[in-house]
């Protein structure tokens, strides 16, 4: 990908159909007759469907009585999954003097937090305690410039025990994972996750990823392995963008897989079991729409994600030559037929 073309898409301003039913402005910007701006940051690709993050944040924010292009501006900043370029974009993001940066995945809060400590940030999903991690005083209350969504149910020993449902017979699961997603938890996320594997006797084999260009290596691995199943932790900066290689090498390993969100599934992948994704960058929008209107981000609780979402693809399963017990297909809420 040539550098201006990275460049253009870090820059694009994305503006959508103006209204002269604009709702009324009421922050002090607006008062002075500005137009707030929103900036939006994200670790993954710009290519990204629409349907997975802009459609649902940007519904949102219209349902909360904002018009994208009309009295709010969104500015979205694609790292392109290099995790080293957030920190650039996230300043970026400081100089233009956005209103409220939403920032998608840990490490993109962090690279927010680390360029401001006066601009409201959103949390379009924060994985793990915010409280623990030091990123927040209280759920209640936030207390500094930090509020937003956090998932601190740590659901992967969730979905080991759903292949173990599937496929009672297996013992050795791989686990493919991207340490750079929460590396200052990593090494916890992995003991607890060997907890949750000796408590369903199953032995893990894990599988570190950096870069797309090693996947193909890791599932030549995980074949030496002789592993029975794998598990992948989604990540928006390698395993996530990169999800039709992903699922493809799974089913050329014929390894039955379990993945974080419905996208997974969607592309092919077995199965997932997460929270949904579009359904938090929706709900993050009411945030964003709390804070343009005056509400201070310390004193807006942290919420909970409240829809997890079982999705089964038939399809895979059949390519595979596996059978779905019935009592995990009346678990799923979605299946791929």
């Amino acid at each position: 990908m040539a550098g201006g073309s990275v460049n253009h898409r870090r820059r694009f301003v994305f503006l959508v159909g103006a209204s002269a039913l604009a709702a009324p402005l009421v922050t002090g910007a607006q008062r002075a007759g500005k137009v707030p701006r929103v900036g939006v940051l994200h670790a993954g690709s710009s290519q990204e469907p629409a349907a997975l993050q802009r459609e649902p944040f940007e519904r949102g924010l219209r349902e909360n009585g904002w018009q994208p292009g009309a009295n709010v501006l969104i500015e979205y900043r694609y790292a392109e999954g290099n995790a080293a370029q957030l920190h650039e974009l996230a300043a970026e993001l400081v100089r233009s003097q956005v209103n409220v940066i939403v920032a998608r995945a840990p490490v993109v809060v962090r690279a927010a937090r680390q360029a401001t400590a006066r601009i409201p940030i959103v949390m379009s999903g924060w994985a793990g305690d915010p409280v623990a991690d030091g990123m927040v005083k209280s759920l209640a209350r936030p207390g500094g410039n930090i509020t937003g969504i956090a998932n601190f149910r740590e659901l992967d020993g969730k979905r080991l025990e759903l292949l173990k449902d599937t496929f009672p017979l297996i013992r050795r699961v791989a686990v493919l994972v991207n340490p750079g997603f929460d590396a200052g938890r990593h090494g916890e996320y992995i003991n607890t996750l060997q907890d949750n594997a000796r408590a369903l006797k199953l032995q893990l084999e894990i599988f570190e990823i950096k870069q797309a260009s090693e996947l193909e290596n890791s599932f030549a691995a995980m074949a030496r392995a002789k592993v029975d199943a794998l598990l992948v932790r989604g990540d928006p900066q390698v395993l996530d963008p990169n999800r039709t290689v992903v699922v493809a090498l799974a089913a050329r390993h014929r390894l039955p897989a379990v993945y974080w969100f419905r996208f997974m599934a969607d592309a092919g992948g077995l199965m997932s079991y997460g929270e949904s994704l579009s359904g938090m960058h929706h709900l993050s929008a009411t945030y964003v729409s709390r804070i343009l209107r005056g509400a201070n981000p310390g004193e807006i609780a942290i919420e909970q994600p409240g829809i997890f979402e079982l999705t089964i693809n038939l399809r895979t399963a059949k390519a595979l030559g596996v059978e779905i017990p019935k009592t995990v297909l009346f678990r799923a809420d979605h299946l791929i037929q």
